[in-house]
């Protein structure tokens, strides 16, 4: 606990510095951690000048400084354009984690500590330079005992126990930031950082990784126009990722492909059928497919590969991406405000009228763009970028559609400028609605509501016993929230003074009824108190108390 406590002050010293020295200093100094510098470096620090960079060049700057974890969340993050400007998310997509490769030596320690045998035992043949460097682990080619050659993806030492330290110091801050700034309450930063710490443990973790290769194989086991590399699991674990090697042509060389003699206009095609087809059909998409992450291979052949960031859609959110989809086409701003009430978290206070202004708006900017040039990418992003203006939450596997999809149309763009996006999709979009409105489906749908009124009337009595117990106990507790509590107080000031006027004629009424039935029974119709007509006088009082009820009442248009 102790050695954890030490490693916590340094790393967070570390950190309060790489704040401070790229002009987030204020940040700190709110949060009480600028105490953590001693007095001259804080000096030094604070009085860099930093003014001539953009926040966004500062932010990249800050993440690249302080290593992989935080490089990591910062490509996570630029996922995120429901929750960062463009101007942001433009300057987390050059995060750069090049990183000199570690020793062969420390190779050799990872795999004995796996599996408790060498390298040499497992593999017929293994490169020790490795073919590619990054800042969680770096890549050799190997030849197993069988024959086969393979991409063996390997972990670097100890990177987990910095990555953990780093996010359990990143939660405090996030809680500390809850607590001290309401920017930081409102915007849920602790929910923010623990959304960004899931994705970046699923990412180290090889096996989910490879879980992830074989549920995208199984996608397209029948096609000829995709290929995912076989995963090797006996020589796998949660450290090592052994995969089947193939041959290629990176996309990010276009000049190779052209060289080579394939096909741009077949492979853009692809592409897009590719990622559509695991987005709106199968729900289970590649979170990443930017053109080092795609090869091409004979016959025009897309191979996919590293897994690490995946998307998932439940049938739910697939529907109403689809709503979302069709609801642009109809350029309908009640089908994209519907559409986005459905897929996010819609807080209370939302103002819906101004939200279907700033769709209006938005609809208003596509209005006359030709469909077949409409760039789907940047339509979902601006609508999240909506969506996050009015605090509506959209969740983490829907905003990577949008990154997906920006992703895939700036290499398409590359390949094949003249290509219709829109039109390949139009095709997956009919199978949507033809799958949404399939008997199968329809009946699917209303017995799953009949199950759900099934267990609502079943479970009935018990709420209602629960109900009526509560009642008895006098533990029933209301919440009212007003918006404009001054004025339910004069109004219902007015209802209690017509209340008690009404009880007042009331009583005036009884009493003038007592005298009379008194005066019938004494047999003198011209009953007086003190030589006055009181009953007459009476009258005409109740009957002006009444008139200006009755009038009181008419007027508040309450009646």
């Amino acid at each position: 606990m102790f050695r954890k406590r030490i490693r916590h002050l340094q790393r967070y010293q570390e950190i309060v510095t790489a704040f401070t020295r790229n002009g987030f200093g204020f940040i700190m100094r709110e949060l009480g951690l600028l105490e953590l510098l001693s007095m001259p470096k804080r000096l030094f620090i604070e009085g860099k000048e930093i003014d001539r960079r953009s926040v966004g060049e500062r932010l990249r700057l800050f993440l690249e400084e302080l290593g992989p974890t935080f490089i990591k969340i910062g490509q996570i993050a630029s996922t995120r354009s429901d929750l960062f400007p463009p101007d942001i998310i433009a300057e987390l997509e050059k995060l750069q984690d090049n990183v000199p490769p570690f020793s062969y030596e420390e190779v050799k320690k990872v795999f004995h500590s796996e599996f408790g045998i060498a390298v040499e035992e497992m593999f017929d043949e293994f490169q020790e330079k490795p073919v590619a460097a990054a800042s969680i682990g770096q890549v050799h080619v190997a030849v197993l005992k069988t024959g086969e050659k393979v991409a063996v993806k390997i972990q670097r030492p100890n990177i987990r126990k910095i990555i953990e330290t780093d996010l359990e110091i990143l939660q405090e801050i996030a809680t500390l930031a809850e607590r001290r700034l309401d920017w930081a309450a409102k915007y849920q930063l602790k929910e923010i950082v623990h959304e960004f710490s899931k994705s970046l443990k699923d990412e180290i973790d090889y096996a989910n990784e490879g879980r992830n290769s074989e549920k995208i194989a199984k996608q397209f086991i029948h096609s000829h126009k995709v290929y995912i590399p076989k995963v090797y699991w006996q020589y796998s674990s949660s450290k090592i990722l052994t995969m089947e090697f193939v041959e290629g042509v990176k996309l990010t060389n276009i000049e190779k492909v052209d060289l080579l003699g394939f096909d741009r206009k077949v492979i853009a095609e692809r592409i897009v059928q590719t990622i559509f087809q695991q987005i709106l059909l199968d729900g289970f998409f590649h979170g990443d497919p930017h053109p080092g992450n795609l090869l091409v291979t004979g016959k025009n052949k897309i191979i996919l590969m590293d897994f690490g960031m995946v998307g998932r859609l439940s049938p739910q959110m697939r529907d109403h991406f689809g709503s979302f989809i069709i609801a642009m086409m109809l350029q309908s701003t009640d089908g994209v405000i519907k559409a986005i009430i459905k897929m996010g978290l819609v807080p209370e206070e939302a103002n819906l009228s101004l939200l279907k202004s700033d769709v209006d708006t938005l609809r208003e900017k596509y209005y006359d763009v030709p469909f077949s040039q409409l760039s789907l990418g940047e339509a979902v992003n601006d609508l999240f970028t909506v969506a996050s203006k009015h605090g509506i939450r959209i969740p983490t596997d829907l905003s990577l559609v949008g990154k997906a999809l920006l992703t895939m149309e700036g290499l398409v763009e590359r390949l094949d400028p003249e290509l219709s996006i829109i039109r390949i999709a139009e095709p997956f979009g009919r199978q949507l609605l033809i799958e949404r409105y399939h008997p199968k489906q329809i009946a699917g749908r209303v017995w799953g509501n009949l199950l759900e009124y099934g267990e609502v009337v079943t479970e009935l009595p018990k709420s209602l016993k629960e109900f009526s117990s509560i009642m008895k106990q006098g533990k029933m507790r209301v919440e009212v929230s007003l918006s404009d509590p001054d004025r339910l107080l004069t109004r219902m000031e007015r209802v209690s003074n017509r209340l008690s006027f009404s009880i007042v004629l009331l009583s005036f009424s009884i009493i003038m009824v007592g005298l009379i039935v008194g005066s019938a029974l004494a047999g003198d119709t011209t009953t007086a108190i003190w030589q006055l007509p009181t009953v007459e006088i009476g009258f005409a009082v109740a009957l002006v108390m009444f008139i200006w009820l009755f009038y009181a009442i008419l007027k508040s248009g309450r009646f």
